[in-house]
């Protein structure tokens, strides 16, 4: 039961993290400030983003103190805590990325939404993202590739947490109830090509560089012999599949609605299945997420 609990807060964490990066970040170079269109859903979004993340750390550090003691009762002594946060690198970053998302929240809630406070939220959500490589795999290596494998981790879960959230930041944009402004949607759709293509290419290279240390190149053939391997393998096919449908519509979906909005033609049809093109993708980058989720409490082949 502890296992699920740190799994299911590991998503939540996750989830968070995406929204606190890379949603900011999208706005901050699609719409120029607050004038882009349908935004008042942007603070509301970021506070639960960083609510979600503080309370998540601060479970998910008792959660995995409760793993470590043996039972519940013991993580809640302040012994066990206080070893887990001084005595770990696991703790001290949940301690930090927490403390990060309760500064979050305080920017968010005093700042007018803008250029400032869409910079400000970025910055908190790039370190909370950076956090995750201690509370991974990315920090067990040691030896002289240690810093190499941490970079990489690091860089792999910033760029995952550019894509995802700007990518749910667009899906909400694209849900709002009010009418959107169908040209600055079509201008954001185009700076999220350039940014998903940047940050899948980054994904890739740093996922290269993950796996050689995690499984290795021995290896690779009886990757579906272990769970972990099995869930890389899945999760492959997950991120191949938001690749196909990234490409359909940056190369087919948005070039069709720029075409509409030229010609004057009625945008509704063309929007609509740009809309469900992009939740589809981004439901499957929630699925994705929760695999990462179960990897990170699993011993990776090299480790066997």
């Amino acid at each position: 039961m502890l296992e699920v609990a740190v799994i299911a807060l590991r998503w939540l964490q996750y989830s968070g993290a995406v929204v606190l990066l890379g949603a900011p970040l999208f706005l901050l170079y699609s719409f120029r400030g607050a004038d882009g269109p349908n935004l008042g859903w942007a603070r509301p979004t970021l506070i639960v983003a960083a609510i979600v993340i503080a309370l998540g750390s601060l479970a998910a550090l008792v959660a995995q103190t409760a793993v470590m003691a043996g039972s519940l009762s013991e993580a809640v002594k302040p012994a066990s805590l206080s070893f887990m946060v001084t005595g770990t690198a696991l703790g001290m970053a949940m301690v930090v990325r927490a403390v990060v998302a309760v500064l979050g929240l305080v920017v968010v809630v005093a700042t007018k939404p803008g250029r400032l406070l869409w910079g400000l939220t970025t910055l908190a959500g790039l370190i909370v993202a950076a956090s995750f490589a201690w509370t991974g795999h990315g920090a067990a290596t040691e030896g002289p590739g240690g810093l190499l494998h941490l970079a990489a981790d690091i860089i792999h879960a910033v760029a995952a947490a550019l894509w995802l959230g700007a990518l749910a930041a667009l899906t909400t944009l694209l849900l709002c109830r009010a009418a959107p402004d169908d040209v600055a949607i079509h201008r954001a759709l185009h700076g999220f090509a350039g940014l998903g293509t940047l940050a899948v290419g980054v994904l890739v290279v740093t996922g290269l560089v993950n796996s050689w240390f995690l499984v290795g190149p021995a290896r690779i053939g009886d990757l579906g012999a272990s769970l972990y391997g099995q869930l890389l393998i899945g999760k492959l096919v997950l991120f191949a599949l938001m690749l196909i449908f990234a490409a359909g519509n940056r190369f087919r979906l948005t070039p069709e609605l720029g075409s509409v909005l030229a010609g004057g033609a009625d945008p509704r049809q063309a929007l609509q299945r740009l809309r469900r093109s992009v939740v589809t993708e981004t439901l499957v980058g929630a699925i994705l997420l929760a695999v990462v989720a179960v990897m990170g409490t699993l011993a990776p082949p090299s480790a066997l």
